[in-house]
Formats: C-alpha cells, structure tokens, sequence
C-alpha cells in the first residue's frame, strides 16, 4: 500500500538512545563520498557516514519550517523509499557539543598526524580524529 503523504519517516539512533523519530520532508546525511539528500521515493541504498552534520527537515509547511541537526561521528544510514534509519556509533545536537573538548580532540588528532610517520594506518585514524573534531566545531559554532 503506497504512502499518499510524501512523508520520511527518519529514525536517528545511537547504542545510547534515540535522537530523533519523526516524519520529514528530507534529511541530508554525510557519508563517507560525500553528503546526500534523501527525499520520499529514493532507490534503496545503504550507506557509511563519516563526521558531519545529519539535517533533518521538517514536514511542516512543506518542508519550509527550521531543519533539525545532529552532529554524528560515525555510522550507516539505510535509506529505503519511506524511511531512513540512522545508526550512529556518536550523536549530538549541536548544543551538546563542548567545544573546549572538540579542540582538544582536534589537537591531538594534529599531534597523531604529525608522529604517524610512515604508517598509513596511522594517518588515516589521524585523520578521522581531525574531521570528526572539526565537524563538531563547524557544527557547535553554526549553532551560535
């Protein structure tokens, strides 16, 4: 039976509790080739998140009203035709965020890519430190 409303229904959930559960018009998620918009109707797909923001817009107004953010670390998002399901080993609204701490985990992921040495593996958990940092900084100061 088809759904007449165009309506996503969006699940955010992390091993901790669930964020967000509710009807929207679209939701942008951040995967690891890039950020994607998701809207009613999209071909099944199953996708790795990285760092940045998942916005989630509001059905309300058609989709005109204010979008919700949660900032993820990691995760996978199933996107079927009405439903997008978001599992996310680390969410937060961009309240939640403690800068102090983002720039802290910014140094260190600095101090890791410098000492990596010739060690790829080392640079890309380096890496993946400073993006995450630095996507929950972009996100806590948009916030503002």
């Amino acid at each position: 039976m088809a759904d007449e409303t165009n309506q996503l229904r969006v699940r955010l959930v992390t091993p901790e509790r669930v964020l967000f559960e509710a009807a929207a018009s679209a939701v942008e998620l951040p995967s690891k080739s890039g950020y994607m918009e998701v809207l009613y109707g999209h071909a099944p797909l199953m996708a790795e998140l990285g760092a940045g923001d998942v916005t989630v817009h509001p059905v309300a107004d058609g989709g005109a009203g204010t979008p919700t953010r949660y900032n993820v670390s990691w995760g996978f998002a199933e996107v079927l035709g009405d439903r997008v399901t978001i599992l996310a080993s680390d969410a937060l609204k961009p309240e939640e965020i403690d800068v102090h701490r983002a720039e802290e985990q910014l140094k260190r992921g600095e101090k890791m890519w410098s000492e990596a040495g010739e060690s790829e593996e080392a640079y890309t958990v380096a890496l993946d430190k400073i993006a995450e940092a630095e996507a929950k900084i972009a996100s806590a100061v948009e916030k503002r």
